[in-house]
């Protein structure tokens, strides 16, 4: 096992080109305590997955915290319309798409399945409701104060509560937190009303399905919400004004990931701009062109998505009263200490650059707050492990192969489809792939890319590798128990730095 050793025992990441952008001032590393902001140790504005992960270890680490929450329930975007209720209505629609489509060849035979729109709704608020309490209880157990309101600077060291009551509180700490996540973006000359035209708060809570669904852009979130619709029985058109869907994807699993959305009857427009949208009929006309010019065409709809990506979210803040620091972008500059330029003010999550997501987002918030206790916190954004919840699933963790050739580093390839993996046969579910990048001299890993159904569980095994630097060699050589859909990234690994078995 030479070649593992070797990349085993490489210290320099030669391959890391970290995301965050930081604030590059050398005094920002002093903390701040400011005079008359003794009533708590640490205040977190957001009760997102950052703020109140941020929060709870905060008090774990013996901080006197208060978390403030404007929504007046905890888990923010994600856990209330976003990430959590989003995979309820992907299980239930798969389910559903399941019973209609796959039952009878496995020998279980129904006599007519139909969609209740409002038992699904209820399934996935039920959900939501026992995960936001549960958030309340460790709040509680934990001993952190809850503010329901929102909260705006005052000073470096105090926060102004609107609180959902109507009164009005002040809230000091001497370090304060900034956790407010992002809100959807918008598109110019777009009104979203959340009933025709929706963003994916409006489309996780549709009264009924849809005849035709257009999703303006394929990323991660349109691509969702457009596979809950179609699975029900949506008509889906997908327009997307760049070249590709999910442009953060490697190339080769994309193409295949597209054919399989394909396959599930979801139209791609790609190269295409919307230019206008039109409400005032009982459906809704879009004006389409192709993005680099050309003629007009019409399309119709029953429910437009509005899925262009996420901006950050610091409306009221008042961070222009304390001097905090901004890019262009809006979001707002740190140094590795997740602190801002503003002695005692920190931000964590989608407000600061890196990847927008509500794992991210918690560990920002872990290591930020052992940072201000004086310990070490690390997150490594190259690492960050990405997830589209379709049917199959796509995760990916490292680099792309476009990503690799860009660097110039000689690599290896191994792939493995899942029509060779036994557990995929026997379930009758084997579309999909994994793929492996990897440093040709020293067998280091530099990226996997897995296209399955369970891809989003079966990717942790490789951003672990990741993480300690493993080679191709070293998965390879770690028994897999028999049979299951992760043999193969076994398998895979196998074919990177030799020769697989099964294929």
């Amino acid at each position: 096992m030479a070649m593992a050793s070797i990349a085993r025992r490489r210290t320099a990441n030669l391959f890391s080109s970290s995301s965050r952008h930081l604030y590059n001032a050398s005094w920002i590393l002093t903390r701040g305590f400011a005079s008359g902001s003794d009533d708590n140790d640490v205040v977190v504005i957001g009760g997102g997955p950052g703020g109140y992960v941020a929060a709870i270890k905060a008090a774990q680490l013996g901080f006197k915290t208060t978390c403030i929450e404007k929504r007046g329930t905890l888990g923010g975007t994600c856990l209330n319309v976003g990430c959590i209720p989003s995979k309820a209505l992907l299980h239930s629609s798969h389910m559903y798409h399941e019973a209609k489509h796959s039952f009878a060849s496995h020998g279980v035979k129904v006599a007519s399945v139909e969609v209740d729109v409002a038992a699904m709704m209820a399934q996935k608020d039920k959900a939501v409701g026992n995960l936001t309490k549960g958030i309340e209880g460790l709040f509680k157990k934990n001993k952190v104060s809850y503010v329901k309101g929102y909260g705006k600077f005052l000073s470096p060291s105090e926060v102004s509560v609107d609180t959902v009551e109507g009164g009005n509180t002040v809230v000091k700490g001497k370090h304060i937190i900034i956790a407010t996540g992002s809100d959807v973006k918008s598109l110019p000359g777009i009104t979203i009303d959340e009933e025709r035209i929706v963003s994916s708060t409006g489309a996780l809570a549709l009264k009924e399905v849809p005849k035709k669904l257009v999703v303006i852009g394929a990323g991660y979130i349109g691509l969702e919400m457009g596979s809950v619709w179609g699975r029900l029985g949506s008509e889906v058109t997908v327009v997307e004004f760049a070249a590709d869907i999910v442009p953060t994807m490697d190339g080769e699993v994309r193409k295949q990931f597209q054919r399989s959305l394909e396959k599930q009857k979801m139209k791609f427009m790609l190269k295409t701009k919307v230019v206008s949208v039109d409400t005032t009929g009982n459906g809704v006309k879009l004006t389409l062109e192709p993005a680099a010019g050309g003629d007009q065409i019409t399309l119709e709809a029953d429910v437009v998505l509005v899925s262009a990506g996420r901006t950050p979210f610091t409306a009221g803040l008042q961070l222009e009263k304390i001097g905090v620091e901004t890019d262009k972008a809006g979001r707002i500059l740190v140094n590795e200490r997740f602190a801002t330029n503003v002695p005692g003010v920190y931000a964590i999550g989608d407000v600061i650059p890196g990847p927008m997501l509500a794992h991210k987002a918690e560990e920002d918030g872990v290591a930020c707050v052992e940072y201000i206790a004086g310990k070490e916190g690390h997150v490594d954004y190259d690492l960050v492990p990405g997830v589209v919840y379709t049917h199959p699933e796509v995760a990916s963790v490292g680099k792309t192969e476009e990503q690799v050739k860009a660097l110039g580093v000689d690599y290896r390839v191994g792939k493995f489809p899942f029509l060779a993996n036994s557990r995929a046969k026997a379930i009758d579910d084997a579309e999909g792939l994994v793929k492996i990048l990897a440093e040709k001299e020293t067998d280091k890993i530099l990226g996997v890319h897995i296209m399955a159904p369970n891809a989003g569980e079966l990717i942790h095994e490789a951003v672990l590798a990741l993480h300690y630097g493993a080679s191709s060699e070293d998965i390879a050589r770690t028994c897999h128990a028999h049979p299951t859909m992760s043999e193969a990234l076994k398998e895979a690994a196998m074919a990177t730095y030799d020769k697989p078995i099964h294929i």
